[in-house]
């Protein structure tokens, strides 16, 4: 009994592990802010379907989301969604490209936006994956590194979905098996 009951947290915990997103907060702890770079910011970011953009802000600013020539010439009257409550979640539901600037146009013009190209979340097949040619080199200059630091994957899980998971796997085997 008490082997399935590990098992069950084991299988509950990795499916919440593989199912939630990562919740990144734009410009991490400067925030979504004028003297923010959020160009290198979102650099080494590599963001998938399922992932959440959190936007913090003071009163001074507002996101929004436009469109990408409205992005190019910071056209803040024409926008797909707008908001100005100092913290703002962007859910990532689509995969492409997304565009989003301050709603004061002096500050987007000074740099305060920021375009992420969202990826599907779904491994591509080994069938499609590019062959390395013989005596092939990386292009110079390129170091990027895709792996996340092993503290990342613990923040793939918010605190709370974790508790949740974790107390509906103990309580499904209390009901299932009689485990006390």
């Amino acid at each position: 009994m008490e082997n399935v009951f590990l098992v069950s947290v084991a299988i509950i915990l990795g499916f919440a592990l593989t199912c939630s997103g990562t919740v990144y907060t734009v410009g991490d702890s400067s925030g979504w802010d004028i003297s923010t770079d959020v160009d290198t910011w979102s650099k080494d970011k590599i963001f998938q379907v399922g992932d959440v953009l959190l936007f913090q802000y003071s009163s001074y600013h507002s996101v929004s989301e436009v469109t990408q020539p409205n992005y190019e010439g910071c056209n803040t009257t024409n926008v797909l969604q707008t908001s100005s409550n100092g913290n703002t979640s962007i859910p990532l539901k689509n995969p492409g490209d997304r565009y989003f600037v301050c709603g004061n146009r002096l500050h987007c013009l000074g740099g305060m936006k920021l375009h992420v190209h969202v990826q599907d979340d779904r491994a591509p097949s080994p069938a499609s994956a590019p062959e390395a040619e013989a005596g092939g080199s990386l292009p110079p200059g390129s170091t990027k590194n895709n792996n996340p630091p092993s503290s990342a994957i613990f923040n793939r899980v918010g605190k709370v979905d974790l508790l949740f998971h974790g107390i509906l796997g103990l309580v499904l085997c209390i009901i299932c098996c009689g485990v006390v």
